[in-house]
C-alpha cells in the first residue's frame, strides 16, 4: 500500500472574540460616548445596569450568571439591541448554537443597523450548516460595515464551503485586511490555496498564520503535509513536531510524523508515533482514524520484518 496523506479540513469559526464579536460595556457616563445604534433616549437605565451586571459577570466567568442578567435586561428593555447581542456571544460560548443565532436575530431586528449582530447572526447560521441564509445576513452586514473583519471571514467560510475558491479567498484577504491580529484568515487562504494546486501561496499563507500566531497547531500541520508531498522530509517533520508541540493532543501531527519515518525507514521511531497518534484518535472516538492508524502500523510492522 502506498503511504498517502489523507486530509483533514480544517474549517471552523474563529472565536467571536477574536475577530470583532467582543461585549459592549455601557455606563452612564459613556452613554453619549456611545455610537448612535447602541442606545436611544428611551433607554431603561435600570435594563442598562443589568446589562453591566451580565458583562461583569462574562469577566469574572459566570457565563450562566451572565446569560440570566441579559435576559433581565432585554425584559426592561426589549429594544436594546447590545443586551441581545451579548446574550447571543453568551449562549455561543456555552454551545447553545440555537439560542445565539436568535439572540443574534433579535439584536437585527432591535436595531437594523447593527453590523456585527448580523455578522454573528451569519456565523452562528453558518455553524447550523444554513449556508445560504448565513450568505444574506453576513453581505448584509458587510453593506453595513465594509471593514468589518470577521464578517468578511465568516463570509468566506461561506463561499469555502461551497468551494468557490476565488471568492473565499477575496473574502479572506479582506478579513486579514481589516483584522490583522487574526491568524485565521490567513490559515484558510492556504487551505484555499492548497484547494487550487498553489503550493507555494499557501506555504507563504500559513507562514503568516504561524507569525501571527506560533502555536497554530492545523497551521504548522498543513505546512508539513506540504514539505512531505515535496518529498522534503526534514521540513516536514520539523513542521509535524512544532504541530505536537503547539497541541500535544492532536493527533494529525504524529501521524503525520509516523509518514515521515517510514520515509525515512526508522520504523521504530514510525511505531510510536504512529501508537500514540492512534491511541489520541481513539480517545477521541474517531473510529476511521484509529483504523487509518492500525493499517499504517501494520505496513511498518512488515516493512521491519527481518526474516532469520
Amino acid at each position: 500500500m502506498p503511504l498517502s496523506f489523507y486530509k483533514y479540513p480544517i474549517i471552523g469559526l474563529i472565536n467571536l472574540s477574536l475577530l470583532g464579536g467582543s461585549t459592549f460595556l455601557l455606563t452612564s457616563q459613556a452613554l453619549t460616548a456611545e455610537p448612535a445604534w447602541l442606545l436611544t433616549q428611551s433607554t431603561n437605565q435600570a435594563a442598562v445596569d443589568w446589562l453591566n451586571q451580565g458583562l461583569q459577570s462574562i469577566q469574572a466567568g459566570r457565563i450562566q450568571d451572565a446569560i440570566a442578567s441579559f435576559q433581565k435586561a432585554i425584559q426592561l428593555d426589549p429594544k436594546l439591541a447590545p443586551a441581545y447581542y451579548n446574550l447571543g456571544l453568551a449562549y455561543r460560548q456555552t454551545g447553545q448554537l440555537k439560542p445565539a443565532a436568535d439572540a443574534f436575530y433579535q439584536a437585527t431586528q432591535a436595531d437594523s443597523q447593527f453590523a456585527p449582530a448580523f455578522a454573528n447572526l451569519g456565523g452562528a447560521l453558518l455553524e447550523g450548516n444554513n449556508v445560504q441564509q448565513a450568505n444574506d445576513y453576513l453581505q448584509r452586514a458587510i453593506e453595513l460595515d465594509p471593514k468589518l473583519g470577521f464578517a468578511h471571514y465568516n463570509l468566506g467560510l461561506v463561499q469555502q464551503q461551497q468551494q468557490d475558491w476565488e471568492r473565499a479567498i477575496a473574502s479572506f484577504k479582506k478579513a486579514a485586511e481589516y483584522s490583522q491580529n487574526a491568524p485565521e484568515p490567513h490559515y484558510h487562504l492556504g487551505i484555499c490555496y492548497l484547494q487550487q494546486g498553489k503550493l507555494d501561496k499557501a506555504k507563504s499563507a500559513f507562514r503568516q498564520a504561524i507569525k501571527i500566531n506560533p502555536k497554530y497547531t492545523e497551521a504548522h500541520y498543513n505546512l508539513g503535509t506540504i514539505w512531505f508531498s515535496q518529498n522534503k522530509l526534514k521540513e516536514a517533520l520539523a513542521a509535524f513536531r512544532k504541530s505536537a508541540e503547539a497541541n500535544s493532543n492532536y493527533p494529525n501531527a504524529y501521524y503525520g510524523a509516523g509518514l515521515v519515518f517510514m520515509q525515512q525507514k526508522k520504523y521504530a521511531e514510525a511505531a510510536q508515533v504512529l501508537q500514540y497518534a492512534r491511541d489520541l484518535y481513539n480517545s477521541q472516538r474517531n473510529v476511521q482514524w484509529v483504523q487509518n492508524s492500525e493499517k499504517l502500523l501494520q505496513q511498518v510492522q512488515n516493512l521491519n520484518y527481518q526474516p532469520r
